[in-house]
């Protein structure tokens, strides 16, 4: 019997990312949401759980772990039909993980969550130009890496998509995509939002989005 626990926020890209997943192998699930602006995750219960204190978090009876790649990767071995979404061919996950770790490294801690503990969490009325321009350094890469393939990494849909398409479809509150600059980009996020499993993604990014155009900040040159 399935028994998982996800704790998350909807706005979090990370969490996104996992429920995204979770749809696509149609596995049923309790959620808790941890409201992190309220430091919900510093809580003595949750330290105690996840010592860390981030989001998401998943129970899976009696264990639990976190960071969303983790978790992913976790559900498609333990619960998947087959391997698509994290292929067991040795160079294809080698590329799922690679563009899993550029996601986590570059794109969420360098551009996506530096400039948002400003916005949001510090409440800092200016931002540095270069918070921007990582923005932008993500969507030249992701356009390279979409260059001859319909997919992040490769020709089919693996939860390396889910995991780019949270943060992405996010960082649009900061610099909008120029489709003209972007084409291969602005096609691959069309895919992605007919999905049937994208809803999960869509409601969290727009209440992301709309928690930074309230935000009042200016970008320091």
């Amino acid at each position: 019997m399935v028994n998982l626990t996800l704790y998350g926020l909807d706005p979090s890209p990370p969490t996104r990312a996992v429920k995204m997943t979770l749809a696509a192998l149609q596995l049923a699930y309790k959620y808790v949401n941890v409201n992190v602006l309220k430091a919900e995750q510093h809580s003595p219960a949750y330290l105690q759980k996840n010592p860390q204190h981030t989001v998401p978090m998943l129970e899976d009876g009696p264990v639990r772990f976190w960071d969303s790649h983790a978790i992913m990767a976790y559900l498609v071995r333990k619960y998947a039909k087959d391997d698509s979404l994290y292929p067991k061919d040795f160079y294809k996950r080698a590329l799922v993980d690679q563009r899993l770790h550029f996601e986590s490294g570059v794109v969420f801690a360098h551009a996506l969550i530096s400039i948002t503990r400003m916005v949001l969490f510090l409440g800092q009325t200016k931002v540095p130009k270069e918070r921007i321009q990582a923005i932008v350094e993500t969507y030249d890469f992701v356009e390279a890496f979409l260059k001859d393939q319909e997919y992040i990494a490769g020709d089919q849909l693996t939860i390396a998509d889910f995991s780019l398409i949270s943060s992405i479809s996010s960082m649009v509150a900061y610099v909008e995509i120029d489709p003209v600059k972007y084409p291969k980009l602005r096609a691959w996020m069309r895919r992605m939002e007919q999905l049937p499993v994208y809803a999960e993604n869509s409601v969290g990014a727009r209440l992301f989005i709309a928690s930074v155009k309230k935000a009042k900040f200016t970008v320091a040159e």
